[in-house]
């Protein structure tokens, strides 16, 4: 299993690192097999598995199951889960509390939390001096998509460019080992990355950063959510899967499933004592 020194040892050789988010036991265990340096457990869960239309219903309780599960798919894969909404924004003994479950019960290896105020960077300062590793995330971030207006590119004036770099720089001081920028232009993505000696980790900021996130269900195809324009699918098994389905209900309305090689059988003599005793 890779560890948060070896990320930055990834950073200073440019060694893109992978990571994909997933939820799961199946696709942890996909992951790892395809030799994934690093699993994100999203809360966007909410909207991949459960069908909430933002991550904001996401508990913390969902999460540590769903890290469980994931643990379980990829025991030797570096894990980060997120803290869900308003689990640290309040006192730090409830966001240790958090972070606790996530890690003793979930199985994670690291945090992320989303933000690069001050407050966020003094909780991430609290959380690396007791030990706990953490990756930041900023740019587009989905629990606070109401207060940014929608889902959208951001950075892309001067003064909102110059606070992102800032909260980056913000955010490596205060003991992050990795940050992940969504949704920012690539020219400035590259450039908080070249200015950080932490690895910044991308999706939708462009290709001059030091490794990529995807969404498991946008890559594979699987589904029928949105598709943002940055994501790209490798494939789409959501069609293998809806002409399977299909042909397995056509198969058992002409009572073509299941088959004798699908069915167990017993011995005659059995059946006939059994008919036997009924009639008696």
């Amino acid at each position: 299993m890779k560890s948060t020194a070896v990320f930055k040892q990834m950073k200073g050789r440019q060694e893109p690192i992978t990571m994909i988010t997933a939820y799961d036991a199946p696709g942890g265990k996909a992951a790892e097999k395809a030799g994934m340096d690093i699993i994100l457990v999203g809360d966007s869960a909410g909207m991949v598995v459960h069908g909430y239309d933002s991550t904001i219903p996401v508990t913390l309780d969902d999460m540590v199951m769903h890290a469980r599960a994931v643990r379980r798919g990829a025991p030797g894969t570096f894990i980060v889960v997120d803290l869900p909404f308003l689990t640290y924004h309040s006192s730090i003994e409830s966001t240790f509390t958090a972070v606790r479950r996530l890690m003793q019960e979930g199985g994670a290896q690291a945090v992320k939390l989303e933000g690069g105020d001050e407050a966020t960077t003094e909780t991430i300062a609290r959380l690396t001096a007791s030990g706990v590793p953490v990756t930041g995330h900023i740019g587009l971030t989905p629990q606070s998509v109401g207060v940014l207006g929608g889902y959208k590119v951001q950075g892309k004036t001067k003064e909102a460019a110059q606070r992102l770099m800032e909260e980056a720089q913000g955010l490596e001081q205060a003991g992050a080992f990795a940050l992940v920028l969504e949704c920012v232009p690539g020219e400035l993505a590259a450039r908080i990355a070249m200015h950080l000696s932490i690895p910044v980790i991308g999706i939708g900021a462009g290709a001059g950063i030091d490794g990529q996130v995807l969404v498991f269900h946008d890559a594979v195809g699987w589904g029928d959510n949105f598709v943002p324009s940055f994501a790209k699918q490798y494939t789409n098994v959501q069609t293998q899967i809806d002409e399977a389905l299909e042909n397995y209900v056509s198969d058992v309305k002409a009572r073509a499933f299941p088959e004798d090689r699908h069915t167990f059988s017993m011995d005659a003599s059995v059946l006939n004592d059994l008919g036997r005793g009924a009639s008696s």
